[in-house]
């Protein structure tokens, strides 16, 4: 009798946990694409209305108190008064300019570190760089990153 309670203890796993999971996962996927609902378009967009589009569009956060001091991938030391960035995968010593698609004020920085990758696109910035763009209160913006030419 136990082996046959195990048995559907096991079924029920099987079936509910991926429901579970799938649930969890829905509600990331709808604050997602609300961003692109409240005007900001995806790359995708932005190409099907005609526009020149140069770089591309991601979530843009700051780096924590924490990190103060410790070394970058690129082995210098995180000041938080210079202009510097994370990126997943862009080229360590690439200058890029980074616009804040709410009030399209613009700021150029270094990557000089790796963040992890994540379902989205995202760069991490110092502090300074984040003042200009003008979001250290909100902690969170939509921006345009444009690699440079040097």
């Amino acid at each position: 009798m136990s082996r046959t309670n195990s048995m559907r203890g096991l079924a029920l796993l099987a079936v509910v946990g991926p429901l579970v999971l799938l649930s969890a996962a829905l509600p990331l996927h709808a604050q997602e694409s609300g961003a692109a609902e409240a005007g900001r378009m995806a790359p995708a967009e932005a190409a099907a209305t005609g526009e020149p589009e140069e770089g591309f569009v991601c979530r843009a956060f700051y780096y924590a108190r924490r990190f103060n001091g410790r070394r970058t991938s690129s082995g210098a030391i995180y000041r938080p008064e210079k202009r510097t960035a994370a990126h997943p995968s862009l080229s360590l010593g690439t200058r890029v300019r980074v616009v804040n698609l709410d009030n399209d004020r613009s700021v150029v920085v270094t990557i000089n570190d790796r963040c992890r990758k994540r379902r989205f696109d995202v760069i991490d910035l110092s502090r300074a760089a984040v003042r200009e763009l003008r979001f250290l209160r909100g902690g969170t913006a939509w921006v345009r990153v444009i690699p440079l030419d040097d």
